[in-house]
């Protein structure tokens, strides 16, 4: 299981920036800035058209907790297929019960939906009870990769967490750190974590091209400016890729 550098990326120029960067895989999403929601239709289309590395697709319909309801669920299975069906080599998704277990019902569900492609365990995998339970039985799902922080705000946080982690997965399935990774975070990790990939995103702030601005309204999260556009830096991405 060779180490990989996975940039996750929400537009059809961040994907084009961070392949010609050198990434290994992108994790495809909207949203970034809230953590991350199932991309578009014709967005994934666009940059399956525009990259020819391996392409996961976040599955995500909604910011906040894992805890989904059926409507949620059913969204989830049908988009695992819908973008399997449209070539998108693994998906990328979670759900949780209420005392912060792996819901394994409906995880199995989802492995078989997604059958013949890659699946991660995303950063709900941060906020259950047991990381190392559900590292397990992530395993035992046939899960393919766990993205983690450690269960920590940042990965440097949770090194100690990602280092018993690391020694558990072994080779039975891969160890995804995010939170917080850039170059000099992968050169620190890189040998206590000697077969875990990496995650980042590698975000700049672009400023918008629009010369007339009316500042006065705000249509999104508070204290965010309308005028900042979130792309992906090649000189960061190319920085951990030479690391790495």
């Amino acid at each position: 299981m060779g180490r990989k550098l996975e940039v996750c990326v929400d537009s059809v120029e961040s994907a084009v920036i961070a392949q010609r960067a050198g990434a290994d895989r992108l994790e495809v999403c909207a949203n970034l800035v809230i953590g991350g929601t199932t991309p578009g239709v014709s967005q994934f289309k666009q940059i399956r058209r525009a990259c020819n590395i391996e392409l996961n697709v976040l599955i995500r319909p909604r910011f906040g907790d894992f805890l989904y309801t059926d409507a949620e669920f059913e969204m989830i299975a049908e988009d695992i297929e819908m973008f399997r069906e449209l070539g998108a080599d693994g998906v990328v998704t979670g759900c949780l019960l209420p005392d912060g277990s792996l819901n394994l019902e409906r995880m199995k569900m989802l492995r078989e939906r997604a059958d013949g492609i890659h699946m991660t365990l995303h950063r709900a995998f941060d906020v259950c009870k047991d990381p190392y339970q559900t590292l397990l039985e992530a395993i035992d799902l046939g899960i393919d990769t766990v993205l983690t922080s450690g269960q920590a705000a940042n990965c440097m946080e949770g090194r100690e967490v990602l280092k018993r982690l690391s020694d558990l997965a072994g080779d039975r399935i891969e160890l995804l750190v995010g939170a917080g990774v850039n170059a000099s975070v992968s050169a620190e990790l890189k040998d206590e974590l000697a077969k875990a990939s990496f995650h980042m995103s590698g975000k700049e702030i672009i400023n918008s091209g629009m010369v007339y601005r009316n500042e006065r309204v705000n249509m999104g999260i508070p204290g965010l400016s309308e005028f900042d556009i979130f792309r992906t830096d090649e000189a960061q991405i190319r920085k951990a890729r030479e690391v790495l």
